[in-house]
């Protein structure tokens, strides 16, 4: 089955009900429907076939979705660009994807042609409103989603109809999302998360949806206030805001709420313990990545742990390895391998990458885990941030959390320095509020951490730097 044979459910079956509204207008799933086969009649006349790509730079709209749902209908692959990239990475994944046509609102340098969306509305308008005769399975690539490119040159991610369709549908069904849902979508639609999970969820269960260009702190609550959402996902730097909200407003928004979601980067546990005081929900967190959409969830009906990711959702396989390649105990920490029918094609014309990234089936996510007795999974941080130290394995998550914990500081990120007696030695780069001081909060750190995972020194920053997720990149922190 096809995206488009699965979204039929919603685009057909529900045809004249409100599926969105976006700046004050309302669109029914026909509508919806209409618009998209009109775009993906034009495709073809444009010299698209199926397989060729198409990059989109755009910020979240409404011709975004039209133009996903052209790609599913005519077999092009779609392939979003972060908004927020500029010429040099725009331009790797122009020359890496190489695809037919880019649609852009803003002039970039590009060897393909680029079409703004007054030029292909003005031309689509032109094509007869019906689907185009086209042949293809689950198994063909419906996207391709660049990774972030912490560690060099981001690659293409190819995930399938089936990728898409299982991800979506299970979500669906593990979080108990029905048309009767309103569900609020505020993170960009570049990304697997807005993508990938809110569109899916949207067009398979048929519940009505509010699309903001943006999550905006100054205007959130009087948005929650007049769409009353039961059904919102954010990443964690969005519910951070959320906590700046009135409390009898806060209590509000959640009195007409059903689910609030996090994910794309670590929730911290006093993060989600502030929230459930002033909102009365209990955030449910989950893991996922760009290659593998998501993997592991906390339960929707039962326990939602806080500090984990919970349990591996239907149909997903997790083994927690040792770099040896054995199996660790429970409570251990392991890398994260992971199979399933939600795990990607391959990365774009990289044959090497793909084969080095899957070992006996399973693909290697770099993530680093542990698991408890009762199977709930609590993430380490990445494999690559590892600090070994004096001999001793050192995962900065824990630290980071400590310190998140502490009144005086609002955010912190914790990565190795060279140390010639030591190889490493972890050093925490702090976001702080009055009062603090770095003698008094290494104390601290003693009485509650091994000796060996002090930070050996406590570097304040305005700010950490983050891409558009709200993940923290800490390649991007300043030398020492």
């Amino acid at each position: 089955m096809t995206l488009t044979q699965l979204f039929d459910i919603s685009l057909l079956g529900r045809k004249d009900s409100i599926a969105l509204e976006y700046q004050g207008r309302e669109f029914t799933f026909g509508e919806l429907d209409a618009r998209s086969n009109r775009l993906a009649q034009l495709l073809p006349h444009r010299g698209f076939t199926p397989g060729d790509r198409l990059c989109v730079y755009l910020a979240n709209c409404v011709e975004m979705i039209d133009l996903f749902l052209a790609c599913a209908k005519a077999g092009v692959i779609f392939v979003p660009i972060n908004i927020l990239y500029r010429d040099r990475e725009i331009s790797h994944i122009l020359e890496d994807a190489a695809p037919r046509a880019v649609i852009s609102q803003t002039p970039i340098d590009s060897p393909v042609p680029v079409w703004t969306l007054a030029e292909i509305a003005e031309a689509a308008a032109h094509q007869p409103n019906e689907r185009p005769a086209t042949s293809f399975d689950g198994d063909a690539p419906a996207g391709i989603i660049y990774t972030s490119g912490t560690t060099g040159a981001s690659k293409g991610a190819v995930l399938t109809h089936h990728n898409f369709a299982i991800n979506g549908t299970n979500l669906t069904a593990c979080w108990s999302i029905t048309a009767a849902d309103r569900f609020l979508l505020a993170l960009p639609l570049f990304h697997v998360h807005g993508l990938g999970n809110g569109i899916h969820v949207w067009l398979i269960t048929g519940c009505r949806m509010r699309l903001l260009e943006r999550f905006d702190q100054r205007t959130a609550a009087a948005e929650f206030l007049d769409f009353r959402p039961t059904l919102f996902f954010g990443v964690p730097t969005v519910y951070v805001r959320l906590l700046d909200i009135a409390p009898e407003t806060a209590r509000q928004i959640g009195a007409n709420a059903r689910l609030f979601v996090s994910g794309s980067a670590p929730l911290p546990a006093e993060v989600m313990h502030d929230f459930e005081k002033l909102y009365g929900h209990t955030i449910l967190e989950r893991y996922g990545m760009s290659e593998t959409l998501m993997n592991i969830s906390n339960s929707y009906a039962g326990e939602r742990r806080a500090g984990t990711v919970g349990l591996p959702l239907p149909g997903i396989s997790v083994r927690l390895l040792s770099p040896a390649g054995e199996p660790v105990a429970e409570g251990e920490t392991g890398e994260v391998y992971l199979r399933g029918p939600n795990i990607f094609a391959g990365y774009w014309r990289r044959d090497d990458a793909t084969q080095a990234a899957f070992t006996d089936g399973y693909f290697r996510t770099g993530d680093l885990a542990t698991r408890s007795a009762d199977g709930y999974y609590t993430l380490s941080g990445r494999k690559s941030d590892l600090i070994i130290s004096g001999g001793f394995n050192i995962y900065p998550r824990e630290i980071e959390e400590f310190l998140q914990e502490q009144p005086e500081i609002s955010e912190a990120a914790v990565k190795g320095m060279p140390d010639r007696a030591k190889g490493e030695v972890p050093i925490a780069y702090v976001v702080v509020q009055s009062g603090f001081d770095a003698a008094a909060m290494e104390e601290r750190c003693r009485a509650a951490l091994a000796s060996f995972k002090i930070p050996r020194q406590f570097v304040v920053v305005e700010s950490l730097p983050r891409n558009a997720l709200g993940k923290v990149q800490k390649h991007l922190l300043p030398g020492i």
